[in-house]
């Protein structure tokens, strides 16, 4: 069975690179008009817009999704080009290889890395959910990590940032159920992309990393936007408040 999204617009936040952009083809490819943002990647965004140029529309929009304004702006120019919004991909993060014991973890990384994990995905939720109890219906998909889910020592922030995506969406999904808005969570394990490419380039760190995967390698992109497509479409229709499992094995919980 294919997965069709014709005539379904789409907002992607990260889509330049990793699994966003791996998501933003997918979700062309079945048919959705889809606008993504970025944020300093202007070239790559303009690649991966001429890569779904056959496909279908693509629109990529600068914003900074730490800002409330900019958020509102990405929602509103697919709103504006495209008259409605169906699906909210929260995608936007960062991660940061150093390992920071507690005590020397900043003030400052603290920040920068719950206001990207964690505010970012709520900016766009808050601005898109209006449009979508307008229309009585829409998905949103939120990109959390296994680290939410078993917390990750020495990334603590980052671990805090991708529990509280989580509990976002649990929260969320009951919230909105009645305006027919299904809200669900991805949880990858490691992913062949440029942010864990820190992790893939350090041969003895990639050896640890992958020994707790029983499928022995990291994933690719295209397997995390794969269930992302699969939330987003029709053969989702009774799931709403779940985390889905995209790891490898690594973590099991159900």
């Amino acid at each position: 069975m294919e997965i069709r999204l014709d005539n379904q617009v789409a907002v992607v936040t990260g889509g330049s690179r990793g699994i966003g952009a791996a998501t933003v083809k997918l979700l062309a490819e079945a048919g959705a008009k889809v606008v993504f943002s970025y944020l300093k990647a202007a070239r790559r965004a303009r690649a991966v817009v001429a890569q779904c140029g056959h496909r279908g529309s693509v629109c990529a929009v600068r914003a900074d999704v730490t800002k409330m304004a900019d958020s509102k702006k990405l929602i509103n120019e697919a709103v504006r080009r495209y008259g409605r919004l169906d699906i909210l991909v929260a995608n936007a993060g960062i991660w940061n290889a150093e390992s920071l014991p507690i005590e020397k973890m900043t003030e400052k990384q603290w920040d920068e890395m719950t206001a990207i994990n964690l505010k970012g995905a709520y900016t766009v939720v808050h601005h898109a959910v209006p449009h979508m109890i307008r229309a009585q219906g829409g998905r949103i998909i939120v990109v959390s990590s296994t680290a939410g889910q078993r917390g990750e020592a020495f990334h603590t922030h980052y671990g805090a940032a991708k529990g509280g995506v989580i509990s976002l969406v649990k929260g969320l999904s009951t919230e909105l159920a009645p305006h027919h808005i299904l809200v669900n969570c991805i949880a990858p394990g490691w992913v062949d992309t440029e942010m864990s490419a820190p992790v893939s380039r350090d041969r003895p760190a990639y050896r640890q990393a992958v020994s707790t995967i029983p499928l022995r390698r990291f994933a690719r992109a295209e397997e995390i936007a794969m269930p992302i497509l699969f939330l987003a479409s029709s053969l989702a229709s009774y799931m709403t408040g779940e985390v889905l499992n995209v790891n490898g094995g690594n973590v099991l919980c159900g």
